[in-house]
């Protein structure tokens, strides 16, 4: 309908597009009201570029993917392993274990971030008890070599359900048949493995780290709620560094200007992701 395709022009294209204007414009909170900004064409990139605080929150962007990405799938790869089998209660425990993941991302960070403090969280408190430390505790959220993987704990916890119900689903789709046939060539537990399962998951796989790259890549409502990107900058993300630049220090078209930084980013694993699909059903 006419109707819906107008509704999408309108909450999706035209706010991109305007942020894309945006972004080659000074628009600040000085100039706001009367429109007085003008185009300054790549002078918001290049100074984005050039400045070390969105250099540190790009490498952290990319330290906080990988080492979720790392987490996520290998956790997810031996609980989807293990939850393939037929056993009493695995599909509810299955079921519940999704709980982490349906969870709004808003409420999971507000969780973690009570879990996490030094003096009364549910973390230290667990540590005291097991032996692992001793004397004062660590703060989580207030050193900033341990806040990052405060967040990236708290991310994992979100996507290893999500990772393991992709890759659950995948093993499900591999014929009975294949494994029948190879245990009479003789094939041992991890011969299947190696020789059927990971192969025949190569689609989900894949699939799996895409999305993985991107939900992770551009988080924000998480490190929002938990550290809003501090202490000094150790949390900070590409997504909480536009945001801070627009509604916080109000040079909206350098926030805009990292916003899209974000959005090339993302768009180029998109097309490099379609390029394989297409290319391995090509084959």
């Amino acid at each position: 309908k006419c109707s819906d395709v107008a509704a999408l022009l309108f909450l999706m294209v035209y706010p991109l597009v305007y942020n894309f204007i945006l972004s080659f414009r000074n628009m600040t909170v000085m100039n706001f009201k009367n429109n007085a900004a003008v185009f300054i064409g790549f002078d918001n990139y290049l100074n984005i570029l050039r400045d070390k605080e969105f250099q540190q929150a790009f490498m952290q962007t990319l330290y906080f993917t990988l080492a979720c990405i790392a987490v996520q799938f290998s956790i997810g790869f031996v609980l989807a392993v293990f939850f393939s089998g037929k056993f009493h209660l695995g599909k509810p425990v299955r079921g519940m274990m999704l709980v982490a993941w349906m969870m709004p991302i808003s409420v999971t960070g507000l969780l973690f971030k009570y879990m996490f403090l030094t003096e009364g969280g549910v973390i230290n408190e667990l540590l005291k008890v097991f032996g692992l430390i001793s004397g004062s505790p660590p703060g989580w959220l207030i050193d900033p070599s341990l806040t990052m993987w405060a967040v990236i704990i708290t991310n994992c916890w979100i996507g290893i359900p999500f990772n393991m119900l992709l890759l659950t689903t995948g093993m499900s789709n591999i014929p009975a048949d294949i494994y029948e046939s190879a245990a009479i060539d003789g094939c041992n537990v991890l011969q299947k493995f190696f020789l059927i399962t990971v192969p025949m998951l190569k689609a989900s796989i894949l699939s799996v780290l895409m999305l993985g790259f991107i939900y992770t890549f551009k988080v924000f409502d998480l490190i929002f709620m938990m550290t809003k990107g501090g202490p000094l900058n150790a949390t900070e993300v590409v997504s909480t560094y536009s945001y801070r630049q627009s509604f916080t220090l109000f040079n909206f078209s350098v926030g805009s200007a990292s916003a899209i930084l974000l959005f090339i980013c993302l768009m180029t694993v998109g097309v490099f992701y379609l390029r394989l699909i297409q290319k391995d059903e090509a084959m």
